[in-house]
């Protein structure tokens, strides 16, 4: 209906009637006027003129998918920011579910943070508590450690037997204050040293007496054992007993099997000749029967020579017979001729003719037949030579390919013989380099172990020196403690003049005064003696006095 209504004018020229020009006027009233859009120079009569209202369908007709999109993708987006709105108005709400929910998280949080801060300073603590307690226990394994050296140890022996003998002196001068002071104590100790004698009579009266019981019953025990051991003897040759005629009987059961075998084996032995006497018997048998086949064969051949024998001689005969046939037909002939000279002339030329026909014809048969078989043997022949040929052809090509084949394949392992070769000189000159770089590692690391290992004895010097340091410190200390209450410091001024193991060697005065000690060169390995030219301290008729020596 719309496109009924309207006029279009294309290339200048109107169509429709009056009337539809006055609707068109009248729409062209009713619509807004605009504005020229047509740019200047252009022909009008080119131009297709469409009313505004078409033009506008068209165009939404056009973009309506795309004009749909843009309102979705707008309303979209304006519930989107509407959404967002919302959240930013209700987030810092406190009175919903999740204000609720997130206050409640974040005073879990927060409780959590001061938990976690609890921790970590009951963390520290404890971390400087297990500090200070390694420390000590550092601190104590040096002092067992150092403690537990060898020269501490004698050092502390010193201290000890420098204490005992101060306790010694301190026990003699009670012990002489006492009997000075009391002889009341003497009486009674005589009435004790009496009293502990009977004792200890009696205790080895009583000794002796649990020593005869315990004889007796060892006796007896003896005894006891004897008769266990006369019983197990009994059982044990009733069981040599048993065994021996159980060795008996297995010796009688193994001659029998033995026995057995030996017949199993004269059996078999039996069966076996038998069976190569059969065996020869059949070997005989199978060539008596290759003879008789071979006498057959002989007689067959002899057969069938005589065969082809009387064959020739028949065919001799039969030539024979018809040279005397002819001669007969040539007599009977001559005497037909002689009888009949007319008709019988006829008779015999005609006969004549028809046998010399019959005649030629078996020989041009014959010939025939020789000739096809003399051209099929050639035929064959020359078939023969033909693939004779091609067969060598076939093989000097083949010999030829297989030849090529060999030099390339040779000249690939003289190429693969070169790489191996070249690549077996490369490795050996890596290996030369490589021991190259080993000899000059091997050098440096021994020239560095060097270097290690004097440094390791400079170290090591220096900390024997402050070890020795150490030790002379505590020593000097305990000494000058002691010696305010003890006289007897000597077994700890030896004790500090003495090196490892003994300190019967020379004084090392660049190392800090250690005096080492030395060993035998032998299997036992113990220290050598220490060697005093003053001469002997002890009283050697003194001691044998107290002895028991009176020599």
């Amino acid at each position: 209906k719309g496109m009924s209504s309207e006029m279009l004018v294309r290339f200048g020229r109107r169509s429709g009637q009056a009337k539809e020009n006055t609707e068109i006027k009248n729409s062209e009233e009713d619509q807004v006027l605009y504005p020229p859009l047509l740019p200047s120079k252009v022909d009008l009569r080119q131009v297709t003129i469409i009313p505004h209202n078409e033009w506008k369908r068209i165009r939404d007709s056009l973009d309506s998918l795309t004009r749909e999109a843009a309102c979705l993708r707008a309303e979209r987006k304006a519930k989107k920011e509407m959404h967002f709105r919302s959240q930013e108005v209700v987030k810092h709400w406190t009175n919903t579910y999740a204000g609720m929910k997130e206050q409640k998280l974040e005073a879990k949080k927060k409780r959590d943070e001061e938990i976690e801060a609890e921790r970590q300073n009951l963390d520290v603590e404890e971390a400087i508590y297990k500090q200070g307690e390694r420390k000590k226990a550092i601190e104590y394994a040096k002092q067992y450690q150092f403690y537990q050296t060898e020269r501490v140890k004698k050092f502390h022996s010193g201290l000890l037997l420098s204490r005992v003998m101060k306790e010694r002196d301190a026990q003699i001068e009670s012990q002489k204050n006492k009997i000075k002071s009391d002889k009341k104590w003497e009486e009674q100790l005589k009435l004790n040293i009496e009293k502990a004698f009977k004792e200890e009579q009696e205790k080895a009266e009583k000794r002796r007496r649990d020593r005869v019981a315990l004889a007796n019953d060892h006796l007896k025990q003896i005894k006891e054992h004897e008769e266990e051991e006369e019983r197990r003897r009994k059982h044990e040759e009733k069981d040599a007993e048993e065994i021996r005629r159980q060795n008996s009987l297995h010796e009688i059961e193994m001659r029998k099997k033995l026995e057995k075998r030996k017949e199993e084996i004269n059996e078999s032995r039996r069966l076996f000749f038998e069976h190569v006497n059969d065996k020869n018997i059949i070997k005989a048998v199978e060539r008596q029967q290759q003879e008789e086949e071979d006498e057959k064969i002989r007689k067959f051949i002899k057969a069938k020579k005589r065969l082809m024998q009387i064959g020739k001689e028949k065919e001799a005969e039969t030539h024979r017979l018809m040279e005397e046939r002819r001669e007969r037909i040539n007599n009977f002939l001559s005497e037909l001729m002689k009888e009949k000279l007319d008709n019988e002339d006829l008779i015999i030329a005609r006969d004549t003719a028809e046998a010399e026909a019959e005649r030629e014809k078996r020989e041009r048969e014959k010939y025939e037949k020789n000739k096809a078989e003399l051209k099929t043997i050639e035929e064959y022949r020359a078939v023969v030579m033909k693939n004779k040929e091609e067969e060598e052809r076939q093989r000097k090509l083949e010999a030829k390919k297989q030849l090529l084949a060999i030099m390339k394949a040779d000249q690939i392992f003289q190429e693969h013989e070169k790489e191996k070769k070249r690549k077996a000189d490369k490795e050996h000159q890596k290996v030369r380099d490589a021991h190259i770089q080993q000899m000059a590692k091997n050098k440096f690391n021994a020239k560095q172990e060097k270097q290690a290992e004097l440094e390791y004895c400079r170290l090591t010097e220096a900390l024997m020196a402050e070890k020795e340091k150490e030790f002379q410190d505590y020593a000097r200390e305990v000494i000058e403690l002691e010696s305010e209450s003890n006289k007897y410091i000597y077994p700890l001024v030896k004790a500090v003049q003495e090196g490892h193991g003994g300190g019967h060697g020379p004084v090392f005065v660049d190392r800090g005064g250690i005096r080492p000690s030395y060993q035998a060169n032998d299997v036992t390995g113990v220290q050598l003696p220490f060697c005093n030219s003053q001469g002997p301290k002890y009283n050697f008729q003194k001691s044998k006095g107290r002895l028991g020596f009176t020599w």
